[in-house]
Formats: structure tokens, sequence, C-alpha cells
């Protein structure tokens, strides 16, 4: 097959691993995310008079994956979108020397970069990732929120277009992209750097005779599984700490925007009202939430890959015999 094929062969097994490990993730952490925009929204709630407000209510269950529908788009389409546009970036750095990192592979499914590389790629397909999705981003924040009693997406839409007009649609993309940029940059540097390290510490412990830098060939599918999880969440405790306040203040501005008009506003409007602990509100949720859904989406991911191109390689061999 020409190197066209694969290539997009290739993009569209990123896009399909992204699409599956975001939707898997979405649907099963939808009622931490719930729980951290309802204790954004204000300084009167709090997590554990959220959880007996929506538990004490009629169909808990439900209201506990409300707004499950939004979200599922937005992390599916959005993971898929960054995890694609995220390999081409790398393999387009891998390239450059600068960028590239330089010796050893590890558990990494994606071409291996240096800190800059890492930090880079990560923060552009984040943030190209966000505001393609912004949109549904707005409509999950809306539905998520006690604020309002939209019936359906479609109401919500209409809703949003009829009060707001189209820009309402992208209400909060300057936080979103102050936070999710630094965020994904400084999770994908971390992340790497912790497979770099684990890799190398757990083939030396199978192989002492191994040198410094594991290679994922030495590696079993079930510890590099591992590693990728306990990298995974390791990096989203850091990157989330850092962003928190950012998060806050996108929520406030996409549920209250004539309130909140922008991202200096809103921040001048919470700490002078509510305090400087307003822009860490849902930080514990959301570092739990960020930790085991970014863990489980970046494991899945990489997992599928790794089977996609090992069963690629394959095809690639039959076909030459």
């Amino acid at each position: 097959m020409s190197d066209g094929g694969k290539s997009r062969s290739s993009s569209s097994f990123h896009f399909f691993a992204g699409l599956s490990s975001g939707v898997l993730s979405a649907v099963l952490l939808q009622p931490a995310d719930l729980l951290k925009t309802r204790v954004q929204q204000s300084r009167q709630s709090t997590l554990l008079s959220t959880i007996r407000s929506i538990a004490s209510g009629p169909n808990p269950v439900r209201q506990f994956w409300r707004g499950t529908l939004p979200s599922t788009l937005r992390t599916g389409c959005g993971s898929a979108i960054y995890f694609s546009g995220l390999n081409a970036l790398r393999r387009r750095a891998a390239r450059n020397e600068v960028l590239a990192l330089a010796g050893g592979d590890h558990s990494s499914s994606l071409p291996k970069l240096g800190t800059m590389g890492n930090l880079t790629t990560g923060a552009v397909a984040r943030t190209w990732a966000g505001f393609l999705m912004m949109p549904i981003t707005v409509l999950k924040v809306r539905y998520e929120s006690s604020l309002y009693n939209y019936s359906s997406l479609f109401s919500a839409s209409r809703d949003i277009l009829h009060t707001e007009g189209f820009k309402g649609f992208f209400a909060g993309f300057g936080a979103t992209a102050v936070r999710d940029a630094p965020y994904a940059g400084l999770y994908v540097a971390f992340y790497e750097f912790s497979k770099r390290r684990l890799s190398a510490l757990a083939t030396r412990i199978e192989d002492p005779a191994a040198p410094v830098y594991a290679s994922s060939s030495r590696l079993s599918s079930s510890t590099s599984a591992g590693i990728n999880f306990v990298s995974g969440v390791a990096a989203a405790g850091l990157g989330t700490t850092f962003t928190n306040p950012f998060d806050a203040i996108k929520t406030r501005i996409q549920l209250m925007p004539h309130r909140y008009g922008n991202m200096v506003q809103a921040a001048k409007m919470m700490v002078a009202e509510e305090g400087v602990q307003s822009l860490f509100n849902g930080l514990g949720i959301r570092i739990a939430r960020k930790a085991i859904s970014s863990a489980l989406a970046w494991t899945v991911y990489e997992e599928l890959i790794r089977r996609a191109e090992r069963e690629w390689k394959e095809v690639v061999v039959e076909d030459k015999v």
C-alpha cells in the first residue's frame, strides 16, 4: 500500500481510538462532571449539599447523569480531534532535531519528543479541539447546571441563539483556551516524562542488563497499560491544580454571561465577592475526575493504537509475502 494510504489509515486509527476512549470516559464519569459544574456555579453550592439535593430529588440516578449526551458528544468528538491532531503534530515535530527526543523509547505508542515538543504539541492540539467543540461545551455546562431547565439540546440551542446570538455558543472560550493550553502542555510533558522513567524502572527490574531507556518492545501489554495509567493520573493531578482558576472562571461565564462579561471581569468579581478560594471551587472533584478520565482515556487510546498498529504490521507482512 502507498505511503499516502498508510498515512490515512494511521490517522483513522488515531481518530477512532480517541473517539472510543473519549466516549467511555464521558459516560462513566458524567456524575463527577455534573457535580463540578454545580459546585462552581455559586458560592452557596458545596459538594455534600449538591449530592444530597440530587439524591433526595426525583429520579436521582437519571439526574446524576443529566447532560450525558452533550458531554459524550463533546468528549468523544473532542478526544477524536485532539488525539488525531496530536498524533499529526507529533509526527511533524519528530522530524525536527530540536523537538525530537534524543535516545530511547518507552511505553508510549506516540512519536517520542522532548519536553518542549510535548508542551507545544499538547497545547496546540487541545486549543484547536476546544475551539471546534466550544458550542457543545456551552450546551453541556448549561445542561448540567441547575440554573437552566432545558428539555433538549434543540431547545437549549434555540434559547442561546435567541438570547445571546451566535457568539453565545463561544462564551468562555478565552478562559477555556487559557485553561486548556497550559493544562494539555503540562499534561503531555509530564505524562511522557513519567512514562520514560517508569518504563526504564520496569525494564531494569525485569532485566537488569537492559539499557537505561526501555524499549516498548521489551514491555508486556499489561505493564505498558499500567505505566500509562499511573502516569496519566499523576499528570492530570499536576495540570488540574495549576489551571483550576481558569476552569472556575469559564464555568461562571458560560452560565451567567451577562453578569461575568469576560475573563478578567469575572476573575475580579469572584475574588472581590467570594475571595480567592472561589477560583479553586471544585478543585478536589476536578482532580479526581480529570485523573481518572485522563488516565482512562489515554490508556484505552494507546492500547487501541498499539493493537491496531500490530495488526497493521501483520497485514503488511502478509501482503508482501
